[in-house]
């Protein structure tokens, strides 16, 4: 039995894009899934062609919504937080608004899950948590004001639950793709290299949660190059800037 088989996931972030093609991947492996976003019509409609799938809508920017589905979500053997916003945004150009919504959904929100959730799986001695950040989380980019610190701080999250979680029975993983194809990165008017679909990206996603290891990032050898950066001198990264 491989860790996705007849288990309880709960999918937050499931509507569109790569949640919306993780849950068909997940589906076809005979997952249980429990569905959430905030679209309840795009929720309905993908559980309508799932096997055993349900819909539960949630805001994960209202604390209060929140509890309100996990008091509903019942037995869950593992949780992925999916959930995310995207606007490029120049620190010239910046929009207060927009860049706190994505701290709220990106960061934010997965802390609003995590604090209902993770207690619950310590106390039952086991449980499975898979965060999806992002590349741009390693290193400061250009017109990634609120999306790129957002990814930082879930990855740094996520780096001290793996050491907190330790001996509870509960693993966490995080897992970092680089560009996927959604109506999120056709805002972008650059060159996305090694744009991926966003049923490639579902795929290594769940190659991921079938394994032990705790981060992974993709695809190689653009994610090399990425965090590759972060060794290299501040003045040869800056240069000319």
């Amino acid at each position: 039995m491989t860790p996705l088989d007849r288990k309880a996931l709960w999918l937050v972030g499931a509507s569109e894009g790569l949640g919306r093609a993780l849950a068909r991947r997940l589906d076809a492996r005979g997952a249980q899934l429990i569905l959430s976003a905030r679209n309840a019509g795009r929720l309905d409609s993908l559980c309508e062609t799932l096997n055993n799938a349900r819909s539960l809508p949630m805001d994960v920017t209202d604390a209060d919504s929140v509890r309100r589905a996990c008091d509903k979500v019942g037995h869950l053997d593992g949780l992925i937080y999916n959930a995310g916003s995207y606007e490029p945004m120049r620190t010239t150009d910046w929009n207060s608004d927009a860049a706190l919504a994505m701290c709220d959904v990106n960061f934010m929100g997965a802390m609003r899950v995590l604090g209902q959730i993770v207690p619950n799986f310590t106390a039952q001695g086991h449980g499975d948590i898979t965060l999806i950040g992002s590349l741009a989380g390693y290193r400061g980019l250009p017109a990634a004001i609120g999306y790129g610190a957002s990814k930082a701080a879930l990855i740094s999250l996520a780096e001290t639950m793996r050491f907190d979680l330790r001996g509870t029975g509960v693993r966490v993983r995080v897992i970092n793709p680089g560009f996927i194809d959604t109506r999120l990165t056709a805002q972008n008017a650059f060159y996305m290299p090694m744009l991926m679909t966003p049923e490639h990206a579902a795929d290594r996603v769940i190659r991921a949660m079938r394994k032990r290891r705790f981060r992974t990032d993709f695809p190689a050898p653009f994610s090399w190059a990425i965090r590759g950066l972060r060794h290299l001198p501040d003045w040869l990264v800056y240069r000319g800037r």
